[in-house]
C-alpha cells in the first residue's frame, strides 16, 4: 500500500508507516491539497503534488474548516485516492461528517491503529439525521422583546447535548441580533449566503458546514443573520423555504429566529404582484417549521401582545403544532400567583392550554450579555437554563411514555390544578 502523508508532524508519521511497511510516496502540509485544488499551489510544488497523489493508494489527511472542503475531496475522488481523515476537534469531526469522509482518527493516534484501518474497508462518519422529534423549529414572539433570540439560543444548545447535531438559523429581517450577542462576526456570509446557493440549487451540507460559524464546542452550529435590516429581500420566501429543507438533511434539529411581525397585506400598497415582501422570511421559516415556541412576557401589556399574536400566528402555521413559553414571570407586576394568572387569561382570551414558564433573572441575563456567550453557558444553574431545559424535556423532546396512553402521567392541565393546590400545613391548637 502506498500512503500520502498531509498531516501536521507528517515527517514522523512518515517515519513510522515506512517502519510498518508502508510505502511513503510523499509528505505535505495539511493545507496543501486544498491549495493545490485552487491552483494556488506554486511549482515545482504542484506538479509533485499531483504526481504524489497520483500514485497514492490512500492519503492521510488532516480535516479543519479552514482547509478542507469540496474540492479537496473532489481532487483525490479524481485521483481514485482514498481519503484518511484526522479530527482533532468536534468542529473538525463535523467538517468530516458533512464531506461524507470516513470515520476520522484522533491526531496521536497509534500507529498500529492506523494500519489497521487503512488495511479495513472504510466505515462513513456521516449519521443518519435523527427521526426524533421537530427537524426545525421556528422561535417567534411579539413586537416588544420577549425574549426570542435568548430562548432560541438556549433551544439550541440544550438539543445540542446528547450529541444531537443542532443549527441555529438568524432569519429575523427586522432585528437580527445572533451574531453580535454571542460575539460572532456578522459580516460573514451567514444565511443570506445559503438563501443564494439554495436558490441556485447548490446547496448541501457541505456548504452549509462552510459557511456556518461552531458556537464554540457547543455542537451548535450557527447561520448568522443580516448585518443590516435594509439587505431583507435577499430573505425571500422561496430562498427561506429552500435553504431550510436542505437544513433538514444536515443536522437533526434546526432552531430558527424570527422576527415579530406576520402582516401580508404589502400586496395592498404593491404594484408589483410578485414583489419582495418584508415580512416573507418569517412567514416561510413558520410554514416550514414542525414546532412553533411562540414567546410572550408575563406583563399586562406583553399579555396583551402575545394574544393578539397569536391569533395571526394560528392563521400562518395552520395544523402546525404551537406552544406558549411565557418568559421573565416575576410577581412584581402580576402581583400574587403570577402564573395562575397568565395562565387564567391565556385559556379564556385565547384558548391556550399548552404554556410553560420562565422565571425573571436579569442578573444572568446581563452577565451573558456582557461576557456575549449564551446564558445556558455563562449561568448553567440558572432558573432560565434550567426552564429551558424542562421545556425541551416535556414539549419538544417528551420521553416516550411506557405504560398504556394516560396510565402513567397524568396531564399538563392536572398537573397545574396540583400546583395551584398545594397542600397546607396543620396550624397547632391551643390548649
Amino acid at each position: 500500500m502506498r500512503a500520502l502523508v498531509a498531516v501536521v508532524d507528517g515527517d514522523r508519521r512518515a517515519v513510522e508507516l515506512i517502519h510498518e511497511g508502508i510505502e511513503v510516496v510523499g509528505v505535505l502540509a495539511p493545507e496543501a491539497l486544498a491549495l493545490l485544488a485552487r491552483d494556488d499551489l506554486a511549482e515545482p510544488d504542484a506538479s509533485r503534488a499531483l504526481r504524489a497523489l497520483a500514485d497514492a493508494d490512500v492519503v492521510i489527511l488532516t480535516v479543519d474548516r479552514t482547509h478542507t472542503d469540496v474540492a479537496v475531496v473532489a481532487l483525490c475522488d479524481r485521483a481514485r485516492t482514498r481519503i484518511v481523515p484526522f479530527a482533532a476537534t468536534a468542529d473538525d469531526l463535523r467538517t468530516a461528517e458533512a464531506l461524507g469522509l470516513e470515520s476520522p482518527l484522533a491526531p496521536d493516534v497509534p500507529v498500529w491503529r492506523l494500519c489497521e484501518v487503512l488495511a479495513a474497508e472504510p466505515v462513513s462518519a456521516a449519521a443518519a439525521p435523527s427521526t426524533t422529534g421537530p427537524a426545525v423549529i421556528a422561535v417567534w414572539g411579539p413586537a416588544g422583546a420577549p425574549g426570542r433570540s435568548t430562548v432560541a439560543v438556549g433551544l439550541a444548545l440544550e438539543l445540542a447535548r446528547g450529541g444531537r447535531r443542532t443549527a441555529l438559523v438568524d432569519a429575523d429581517t427586522a432585528a437580527p441580533s445572533q451574531a453580535l450577542s454571542l460575539s460572532l462576526p456578522d459580516e460573514g456570509p451567514g444565511f443570506a449566503a445559503a438563501c443564494r446557493s439554495a436558490e441556485r440549487g447548490a446547496l448541501d451540507a457541505a456548504e452549509l458546514t462552510r459557511i456556518a460559524l461552531p458556537l464554540g464546542d457547543t455542537g451548535v452550529e450557527v447561520l448568522t443573520g443580516l448585518n443590516r435590516p435594509s439587505r431583507w429581500p435577499e430573505l425571500s420566501a422561496a430562498r427561506v423555504e429552500a435553504a431550510l429543507s436542505a437544513c433538514r438533511g444536515w443536522v437533526d434539529h434546526v432552531v430558527v429566529d424570527v422576527a415579530a411581525p406576520l402582516e401580508r397585506d404589502e400586496e395592498i400598497v404593491s404594484d408589483l404582484e410578485d414583489g419582495p415582501r418584508r415580512n416573507a422570511a418569517t412567514v416561510a421559516a413558520l410554514q416550514a417549521a414542525d414546532l412553533v415556541v411562540a414567546v410572550g412576557s408575563a406583563d399586562p401589556v406583553g399579555i396583551a401582545r402575545y394574544l393578539r399574536g397569536h391569533a395571526e400566528l394560528r392563521a400562518i402555521v395552520g395544523s402546525t403544532r404551537v406552544v406558549s413559553l411565557i418568559n421573565r414571570v416575576r410577581p412584581g407586576v402580576l402581583g400574587i400567583d403570577a402564573r395562575g394568572q397568565v395562565r387564567r387569561a391565556l385559556d379564556r382570551f385565547g384558548n391556550i392550554e399548552d404554556v410553560w414558564f420562565l422565571p425573571h433573572d436579569g442578573r444572568s441575563a446581563d452577565a451573558a450579555l456582557l461576557a456575549a456567550r449564551p446564558l445556558g453557558l455563562v449561568a448553567p444553574r440558572s432558573g432560565v437554563t434550567l426552564g429551558i431545559r424542562r421545556f425541551v424535556g416535556e414539549a419538544v423532546l417528551p420521553p416516550t411514555p411506557t405504560g398504556p396512553a394516560g396510565a402513567d402521567a397524568p396531564t399538563r392541565r392536572v398537573r397545574a390544578a396540583r400546583r395551584r393546590r398545594p397542600e397546607r400545613a396543620a396550624l397547632p391548637t391551643r390548649g
